[in-house]
């Protein structure tokens, strides 16, 4: 009540926000008469203007108001588009790294290119995420315009670009793309051996586009990159045949979070049936070395009573493709993990793809947190401020709407059973149809869209059924489910991002009615008739009612709920909102207390009968609570796992680019070396024991493993009060001496670079081991949660040692493969280079499994620099380009960098203007 009180007096915190950005706004809209006297030559001066006080010791607080004056004018010269005082607001949000939420229509594109631009002036890079590459590459072209005006260069980046573009694109002043693409970038840039071949530059400042899809839809799942492992599909089919046998009656089903588990009895009948099979290596199902089968078991079970198709999946020209539970999208490309999808696949009787190994992951918390400035602009972010502040430490601010919102929320009907509800939904829509009302239906999956579509085609209900598809053919519909007596079915987020405005949208008419028309005087009175059909249209929709926009059933998202109704309503604009629900929706089915109204329902509402009640829309609301707060703790959850791996991803990544940016790693080189000799000897010898408790023979033997030689230990120890501190300071002296005469009789320049070479390809393959040993460790964890031990704890301490052991390993891999390496010339024959496999990327929930993000990165294959290295994991070796004395080339002047003129696609350094070659054995 005091608190009540308070907000009455002073008013809400975001409310004293707003009044104090007002000031700001004054001494924008003050500079404007200033700025509308320049000429466009001066106007566009403005940019060089501003970048000089920058580097004159300017602040861009200092300059922001010149900044989006500047912007405004700009705008309404290229555009026609004025900014609305709420849209400086907005860009002030931005600029100060906070999250504007704005209704939808209000013009959040055109408001981001202040903070856009005022950023930008710095040239430290400004990146624009989108939720798809549709958006970035529209967003990209269209600002882009202004953009280009005011000076500035702007690149996007989409998946399956040339290296060469792509760091092109990061060197602009403003960087367009998707969370995907710029998480896999940052990934593939740490996986390279070069500075040169890296795209990105240090981080800036980020806008975030629809920011609660991508930092709470999507966060869910981190970003990773693998490589294929062996093929098991004949053990994922035979495990599919035991799955179909097991009676439901042994098994424990979760619908919520998909999981199912056998209980005792079908553990002890599927373990006899496993063995008849010959499936187990033991006769415990449960023996170390029944591991694999019994996890590809558990998925198999997942795959055939919790994965269901058409709802989490569909089949399509053979293949199994996901469909995205927020969206309703098929995701093309984008797999499980953990053998679930080879699981389905194994299910539907389609080709089955191999498993996959981790090389690199990062969630996208942690990978937008390291930017130093992070904002973000949506329609709906409210309702998660708490977990915007929490994770990423960043506020979110309401922005006023430019006119009143004037669009109508109904109380939702609520009938007894799916049937009634969908006979009610198409009756209402022919009604709204009959009077040219346009109505959006929101539905939550492929499967209810299709169903809806039935019962509209009884009705004789003309429409357009949207699912989701393609990005771009859903922009172009769903900007047109304002017409006049439109009806548009789509899932709840399909076409996001792309403004419905009543009458039609006249762009993207001009687009599709006059894409082949030509420029002239036909072509502007074809616009100008357009541009007259819309009005006029505009008005008769308004008459009727607006845009109503129809919910089939709420989601288990208060936000996706808010999202769909925004859609109606823009600009002041008529609309109308209704949910219709039923007590068989999921999410009161699976999530919704089983109370005694719901039971009155079910006995004593009529067929076809509807119902309005608060009780019920608190009982819905609830439910909604429960699953934002279970999916903020697997959020939650992800992050604290990640921050444990995170620690250690820094740590690598920053040793890479220093060994990168070096021009020798000797230094680093003979540190490993001595920290190898002294876990040598301090296992053998340990501190406080006597001599002959020591291990001699097993100092000898490992010593030789590494060094391929045996120290003379016998002689050492002869000597008197040998200590152990004395045979490493021996056998350090001695490796010493050995490295120095072996790198005088080599080329100094051509022995730092295999060190270099050798120092990075260790570290990439023990850290891809360290990722997939941790990837296995997360999976059995929670099961120290039955010994009393917090799981996040224990895999602390065993992620840190195992951190450890990864680090010893890789020194003593490091020394050994120097040491026994020799040089020698050649001159060998010109050879293709084999084909690596492609890298495949994937956003995978370790939760769920879920994966959702692209496979295939366009990553290519780098040639190698040298020949074999005995003993290596990981880092063969082949011989590139030509012999030396063949090059045909030689007397062009071509840069080593620069493409080969023979066609071979590889780097002139590589192919004819390559060196002579120098192998290690």
């Amino acid at each position: 009540m005091f608190s009540s009180v308070i907000k009455s007096v002073f008013g809400s915190a975001n409310e004293r926000y707003i009044k104090a950005a007002r000031k700001i706004v004054a001494q924008i809209n003050d500079l404007e008469p200033q700025i509308q006297a320049l000429s466009d030559e001066e106007l566009q001066g403005q940019t060089n203007k501003l970048r000089g006080l920058i580097d004159g010791g300017a602040k861009l607080d200092d300059i922001l108001p010149e900044a989006f004056a500047t912007v405004r004018e700009a705008s309404v010269r290229v555009f026609g588009m004025r900014h609305f005082d709420v849209q400086l607001i907005g860009g002030l949000v931005l600029h100060r790294g906070e999250i504007a939420e704005m209704r939808t229509g209000e013009g959040k594109t055109l408001m981001a290119t202040l903070a856009v631009y005022l950023n930008a002036l710095e040239g430290k890079g400004v990146h624009v995420v989108t939720v798809n590459d549709y958006l970035a590459r529209r967003d990209a072209e269209e600002m882009g315009k202004l953009y280009n005006w005011l000076g500035l260069s702007v690149g996007v980046i989409v998946p399956g670009m040339p290296e060469e573009m792509k760091r092109g694109a990061y060197n602009a002043d403003i960087t367009y793309g998707t969370n995907n693409e710029f998480g896999f970038d940052y990934l593939r840039d740490n996986m390279k051996h070069s500075r040169s071949e890296m795209a990105q530059r240090p981080f800036n400042f980020a806008i975030v586009d629809e920011v609660d899809s991508i930092l709470i839809d999507e966060a869910r799942t981190p970003l990773i990159i693998s490589g294929p492992t062996e093929d098991k599909s004949e053990l994922y089919v035979l495990l599919d045949q035991v799955a179909r046998d097991i009676p439901q009656e042994w098994l424990d089903i979760d619908e919520k979070t998909k999981r199912v588990q056998l209980t005792e009895d079908g553990l002890e009948e599927v373990e006899k049936l496993l063995i008849e099979k010959g499936l187990l290596a033991s006769e415990n199902l449960y023996d170390a070395q029944n591991t694999q089968v019994v996890h590809h078991l558990d998925q198999a079970l997942v795959a055939n009573f919790a994965r269901k198709r058409d709802t989490d999946y569909i089949v399509k020209d053979g293949k199994v493709i996901i469909i995205d539970e927020f969206t309703g999208r098929m995701m093309d490309g984008r797999r499980w993990s953990n053998g679930l999808h080879q699981a389905v696949e194994a299910k539907e009787g389609v080709r089955i793809e191999p498993e996959n190994q981790t090389l690199a992951s990062i969630t996208f918390q942690n990978y937008f947190r390291m930017y130093p400035k992070l904002s973000g602009m949506t329609g709906t972010a409210a309702t998660e401020a708490a977990e915007f502040w929490d994770i990423y430490k960043v506020g979110v601010v309401e922005i006023p709407t430019n006119l009143p919102v004037a669009r109508i929320d109904e109380e939702d009907e609520f009938y007894k059973n799916t049937a009634d509800k969908f006979g009610a939904i198409a009756r209402a829509i022919k009604e709204k149809q009959e009077i040219g009302q346009p109505v959006l239906v929101g539905t939550v999956s492929i499967e209810k869209s299709e169903l809806l579509s039935e019962y509209l085609d009884k009705e004789g209900v003309r429409h357009a059924v949207l699912n989701a598809r393609f990005h771009e053919q859903e922009a172009h519909i769903v900007a047109q489910a304002g017409r006049y007596g439109a009806v548009t079915i789509a899932t709840n987020m399909a076409g996001r991002g792309t403004d419905i405005q009543l009458g039609g949208n006249v762009e993207y008419r001009i687009r599709d009615e006059l894409a082949d028309m030509p420029e002239g005087p036909e072509r502007d009175a074809a616009i100008a008739a357009i541009r007259a059909e819309v009005a006029e249209e505009k008005e008769r929709v308004k008459a009727a009612g607006g845009l109503f926009v129809l919910g089939t059933e709420r989601h288990e998202s208060r936000r996706i709920d808010n999202q769909l109704r925004g859609r109606s309503g823009r600009q002041g604009d008529p609309g109308l909102s209704r949910f219709y629900l039923c007590l068989e929706d999921d999410l009161l089915r699976i999530f919704g207390p089983d109370t005694l109204f719901s039971k009155m329902m079910r006995s004593n509402l009529a067929d076809g009968e509807a119902i309005g009640s608060k009780w019920l829309s608190k009982a819905i609301e609830t439910a909604q609570k429960k699953v934002e707060a279970r999916n903020y703790d697997m959020r939650k959850q992800v992050v604290q796992y990640d921050d444990v791996m995170n620690d250690q991803r820094k740590v690598v990544y920053e040793q890479r680019a220093e060994i990168m940016d070096s021009e020798a790693v000797d230094d680093v080189v003979v540190d490993m070396r001595h920290d190898t000799i002294n876990a040598l000897v301090g296992a053998s010898c340990p501190p406080g024991s006597y001599p002959e408790q020591w291990d001699v023979d097993g100092l000898k033997a490992r010593a030789e493993e590494i060094f391929g030689f045996q120290p003379p230990f016998d002689a050492w120890l002869a000597e008197e009060e040998v200590e152990p501190e004395l045979l490493e300071e021996k056998l350090r002296a001695l490796t010493d001496q050995m490295m120095d005469a072996k790198m005088g009789a080599q080329d100094a320049g051509i022995w730092r670079m295999v060190e270099k070479d050798v120092l990075l390809r260790q570290l990439d393959h023990h850290w891809k081991e360290h990722l997939s040993t941790l990837d296995a460790l997360r999976q059995v964890i929670w099961m120290r949660g039955m010994a009393q031990k917090q799981p996040i704890n224990e895999y602390k301490q065993e992620a840190f040692a195992l951190f450890e052991t990864m680090l010893d390993t890789l020194r003593e891999e490091v020394t050994r493969i120097l040491f026994r390496a020799e040089l020698r010339f050649e001159e060998p024959a010109p050879q293709a280079l084999p084909d690596l496999p492609a890298f495949l990327t994937g956003h995978i929930d370790p939760l769920t499994g879920l994966d959702d993000s692209a496979d295939g990165d366009g990553s290519e294959s780098r040639p190698q620099l040298f020949g074999s290295l005995a003993g290596a994991p990981g880092a063969e070796f082949g011989p590139g380009g030509a012999a030396a004395g063949t090059d045909p080339y030689a007397n062009l002047g071509l840069s080593r960098n620069a493409t080969c003129p023979c066609g071979s696609g590889q780097k002139y350094k590589h192919c004819h203007g390559a060196l002579p070659s120098r192998a290690l054995v």
